[in-house]
């Protein structure tokens, strides 16, 4: 299926969820990309979710939205952790489109300004 999007001319707005939840296959998978183990993968880089079994990737402050997940590089707005990202990063947006930058894209031509950005703030 061919991509109908293109990630290096959206702001990361797939990035800006609030609650990323994580499998312990992908705290593992962090686990191994910055050489600790799985207790401190999962203390450094995840926190308590909203189920008690759940398990969410903690975040940072952002320009564009309120928060961002802790592994986008704010400058360059690209993942930092691309081959140990999470499921859930690797499967989005599940299908040939995304949403958010159809949205972009519309809303860029709307306000005739090709860097608009509908920020949070």
């Amino acid at each position: 299926m061919a991509r109908l999007y293109n990630c290096d001319k959206c702001p990361a707005y797939c990035c800006s969820y609030g609650r990323t939840v994580v499998t312990k296959a992908d705290i593992k998978r962090l686990a191994r990309h910055f050489s600790v183990d799985f207790g401190t993968a999962m203390k450094r880089f995840t926190k308590q979710g909203e189920k008690s079994s759940e398990r969410i990737l903690r975040h940072q402050a952002d320009e564009h939205f309120v928060t961002i997940c802790r592994f986008l590089d704010t400058e360059t707005r690209n993942c930092t952790i691309y081959n140990a990202r999470p499921k859930i990063c690797r499967e989005f947006p599940g299908e040939g489109r995304c949403g958010y930058y159809d949205f972009l894209n519309f809303e860029r031509r709307a306000q005739d300004d090709p860097d608009w950005i509908a920020t949070t703030n």
